[in-house]
């Protein structure tokens, strides 16, 4: 297995990865919105999507950061808004592959850190995370929904 840096030829196995990873969050199917959601995304350079490529050239798995920015520390900062791995392949330290290419991608853009959110719920990664580093931050997450 090999973390590669997904871009249009990949688009197809990122969309049933993306698509997957929305379902897991409980949101109806629809690859169509998916791709063009990427494509965008990947057309404007408003994101990096790494993929986890298993030995016969299939994506198992991805992650996406878009960049933001942190005024008090007046730096880059990237935001882990996505991470997915193929149920069938889970359990082979994918997720920590996706993770250390984007703390290197950190590392390599000078930025200051690397922000993400996850349920409460998700057991998985509420135990993955403080193990790789991350540190469960004490500040309250508010939400405005423009629906």
């Amino acid at each position: 297995m090999k973390i590669i840096q997904a871009d249009i030829s990949h688009i197809d196995q990122v969309v049933d990865l993306f698509d997957a990873y929305r379902v897991w969050y409980r949101k109806d199917s629809n690859k169509e919105m998916a791709r063009n959601f990427l494509l965008q995304r990947m057309r404007n350079g408003e994101s990096i999507i790494y993929g986890c490529e298993s030995i016969n050239g299939q994506l198992i798995g991805f992650t996406q950061l878009y960049p933001i920015f942190s005024s008090v520390r007046m730096k880059r900062m990237w935001l882990l808004n996505d991470l997915f791995v193929n149920p069938d392949f889970r359990g082979n330290g994918i997720s920590k592959m996706l993770i250390n290419q984007a703390k290197e991608l950190c590392k390599k853009t000078n930025a200051c850190g690397i922000l993400l959110e996850t349920e409460t719920t998700n057991d998985i990664g509420n135990k993955l995370y403080p193990a790789i580093g991350f540190e469960l931050e004490e500040n309250n997450f508010y939400f405005w929904t423009n629906s």
